[in-house]
C-alpha cells in the first residue's frame, strides 16, 4: 500500500538492558530505594501472557495508531485514484506533497517531546488537541469534499494547491500525533514488554491504511458495488468520500473525549531539552557513515518512482476500471502480510542490506514488468487473463517493495545507538521516507512534459440530437489535450484525443536506467561496505 517507513522510533525488541533501563528511569515512580534493585530485562511473553494492564494499554496503542492510518490511507492511496478523473499527472504530483509531513517530522519531534503541560500529561498534552483538530478538520472537509473534488483543477474551481493544503494539514496532524504516541508507548507498557509497541504500530497503521485505501476504494466504486453487491445497478458507490470523512471526524472526537476522561497518564520526568536533542541530531549527521546512508536513501528510490506513482493511474486511464483496481488491491493485501512475514525471516537469515540489494534488483524488474503490462492493455477491454496478469504484477511489485522495507528497517535497528535510539531511528526513517517522496513530484511532472496528445474534432458534422448530447462546447479545431482538463474538454466536445507519445513509458525507462546506473556504480558497493562495519563506526561515544 504505502511504502513510507512508519516504524516506531525505538523499533525492534529491547534486547539491550541499557534501553530497558532508560525507559524505566524515565518514569516518575522510579526509585533507587527498592528493597532489591534489579536491571529490567526484555520479556519473551505471548500477548495473552502479558499483564492485564499491558494488554489494555496495547489495545489503546493499536487504536491510536489506527487513527493515524485512516487519513494516511486516504491521502497516499484513495484520493490520488479519485483525482485522476479531474487532474493531470503533474497536478497529482502536486497533491503528493501532502504526504511530506511524515517524511519531515524529525524536525519538530524535539518540540513535541519537550513542551507539555503537567496538568494534562506529557503525551496527552499533544494527543488530545491534535486529535480534536483532526476530527473537526475531517468534519469540515467532509462537508465540502464532493464539491471540491468536482471542481478541482477546473477554471473557476478549487486549485490543486488549495486542495492539497487540506490534506497536508491532516497528514501533519497524524505525524505530530505519531511522535507523541511513540513516546507514550515507552511508559504505557511495562519496561520488559515495550517491544510490543512496535507490534501495536504495525497492526494499527496497517489496519487503518487498509480500511481507508483498499476497503474504501472498493466500496466507493459504483461499478464494484453494482457488480458484487446490488441486484439492480444504482448510481454511486456504497460509500462516499464526504460521508467517510464525516464518520471518522465524529469518531476522532468521541475517542478523544473518551481518552481524556477514562485514561490517566503516568507522570514522567523531563529528559533532554529541545536544543539537547537537536545537538544530538547534528552530531549524528556529522558521522561519515550516516552521510553515506543518507545519500543512498535519497537516490535509491528514483528507479521505482514512475512505477509506484503512475502505473495504477495509467491502468485506470486506459479503462481498467475502479472495480477491477479495488479487487486487485483487496487480493494483494493478504499477500502483503504473508510476504512481509517471510521477508522478516530472510532479513534474519541473510545480512539485511544484502537482502535489500536483492529487493532493489527485483523492484527494477517489477517496474519493467509493469510497463509491459500497461503496454499490452487489451483493445477489447479487460479480459480475465489480463486481470490475473495485473494482479500478478501488483503482487510481485509489492513483494519486492516489502523486502526492501523490512531489510532496511532491520538494518536501521541494527546500527542505531541504543543510548540515543529514538533520535537515531527517527533520523534514519525520516531520510528513508524523504527519498521516496521528494522525487515523486518531479517524476509525475515529467510524465506530462513527455506526453504529446492532440484533440481532433469530429470527422463529420453532428446532427442536432448529437449536439444536444454533448457535455461541452463542440470541438471545431485541433489542440493539445495532454493535461486532463484539455482531455475532458476534447471528449465532452465530441472530439477524439489521440496520444502521440505517452510520457509514462519514457519516464519509466529513464527511471529504471537511473536505478541501474546508481545501483551498479554506487549503491550496491556502499551498502555492503556499510553492512560490514563494526558497531563502533555508528556510535557517537566510541565502542559499546
Amino acid at each position: 500500500m504505502n511504502n513510507m517507513e512508519l516504524r516506531r522510533k525505538n523499533a525492534g525488541p529491547l534486547s539491550e538492558s541499557s534501553q530497558v533501563t532508560s525507559n524505566l528511569m524515565s518514569r516518575e515512580t522510579f526509585s533507587l530505594d527498592d528493597e532489591i534493585l534489579k536491571t529490567p530485562t526484555a520479556n519473551n511473553h505471548g500477548f495473552f501472557e502479558l499483564p492485564r494492564q499491558d494488554q489494555r494499554n496495547f489495545m489503546l496503542l493499536v487504536l491510536l495508531y489506527f487513527l493515524q492510518g485512516v487519513p494516511m490511507g486516504l491521502a497516499s492511496g484513495s484520493v490520488p485514484f479519485l483525482l485522476k478523473e479531474h487532474l493531470s499527472f503533474g497536478e497529482i504530483g502536486v497533491f503528493s506533497l501532502a504526504s511530506f509531513p511524515y517524511s519531515l517530522k524529525l524536525f519538530w519531534s524535539p518540540i513535541v517531546d519537550a513542551v507539555w503541560s503537567p496538568k494534562f500529561g506529557r503525551r496527552k498534552s499533544w494527543i488530545l488537541p491534535i486529535q480534536l483538530m483532526s476530527g473537526f478538520g475531517m468534519l469540515y472537509l467532509g462537508s465540502m469534499i464532493e464539491d471540491m473534488m468536482a471542481t478541482t483543477g477546473k477554471p473557476g474551481g478549487v486549485t490543486v494547491w488549495n486542495f492539497t493544503w487540506w490534506w497536508f494539514f491532516l497528514v501533519f496532524m497524524c505525524a505530530t500525533q505519531d511522535i507523541a504516541v511513540d513516546g507514550w508507548a515507552l511508559t504505557l507498557l511495562t519496561p520488559g514488554n515495550v517491544s510490543y509497541a512496535s507490534t501495536a504500530q504495525t497492526v494499527g497503521l496497517t489496519a487503518g491504511q487498509f480500511l481507508s485505501y483498499t476497503v474504501f476504494l472498493a466500496f466507493n466504486s459504483e461499478d464494484f458495488a453494482n457488480k458484487y453487491f446490488r441486484s439492480a445497478p444504482t448510481e454511486g458507490g456504497l460509500m462516499s468520500l464526504g460521508g467517510y470523512l464525516t464518520f471518522w471526524g465524529w469518531a476522532y472526537i468521541a475517542i478523544t473525549m473518551g481518552l481524556a476522561l477514562l485514561k490517566k497518564e503516568e507522570k514522567t520526568r523531563n529528559e533532554d531539552g529541545i536544543w539537547d536533542v537537536y545537538k544530538i541530531m547534528w552530531d549524528v549527521l556529522k558521522l561519515k557513515n550516516i552521510q553515506t546512508i543518507i545519500i543512498v536513501h535519497l537516490i535509491s528510490k528514483i528507479g521505482f518512482q514512475a512505477n509506484d506513482g503512475v502505473t495504477n493511474l495509467k491502468l485506470l486511464e486506459k479503462g481498467f476500471g475502479k472495480e477491477n483496481m479495488a479487487l486487485t488491491v483487496l487480493i494483494d493485501f493478504p499477500f502483503e502480510i504473508g510476504l512481509g512475514y517471510y521477508a522478516g525471516k530472510w532479513s534474519q537469515e541473510y545480512t539485511p542490506m544484502r537482502l535489500w540489494c536483492w529487493g532493489f534488483v527485483g523492484r527494477l524488474i517489477a517496474a519493467i514488468f509493469a510497463q509491459v503490462t500497461v503496454a499490452i492493455f487489451p483493445a477489447n477491454g479487460v479480459q480475465p487473463w489480463y486481470l490475473l496478469l495485473v494482479i500478478g504484477e501488483h503482487v510481485f511489485s509489492t513483494f519486492t517493495q516489502t523486502i526492501m522495507f523490512v531489510a532496511v528497517s532491520a538494518f536501521h535497528a541494527q546500527v542505531a545507538d541504543p543510548v540515543i535510539g529514538g533520535t537515531y531511528m527517527t533520523l534514519l526513517a525520516t531520510v528513508s521516507n524523504l527519498g521516496g517522496t521528494f522525487p515523486k513530484y518531479f517524476v509525475l511532472r515529467l510524465v506530462d512534459s513527455f506526453t504529446q496528445a492532440t484533440c481532433h474534432p469530429p470527422p463529420e458534422k453532428l446532427s442536432g440530437t448529437a449536439l444536444q448530447a454533448l457535455n461541452g462546447p463542440l470541438v471545431t479545431s485541433t489542440f493539445s489535450c495532454t493535461v486532463q482538463a484539455e482531455r475532458e474538454r476534447c471528449v465532452n466536445g465530441g472530439g477524439t484525443c489521440e496520444t502521440l507519445h505517452d510520457g509514462y513509458y519514457i519516464v519509466n525507462v529513464l527511471c529504471v536506467i537511473v536505478g541501474v546506473l546508481t545501483f551498479t556504480l554506487y549503491i550496491r558497493k556502499k551498502v555492503l561496505v556499510l553492512q560490514s562495519l563494526p558497531m563502533r563506526a555508528w556510535r557517537l561515544s566510541g565502542p559499546k
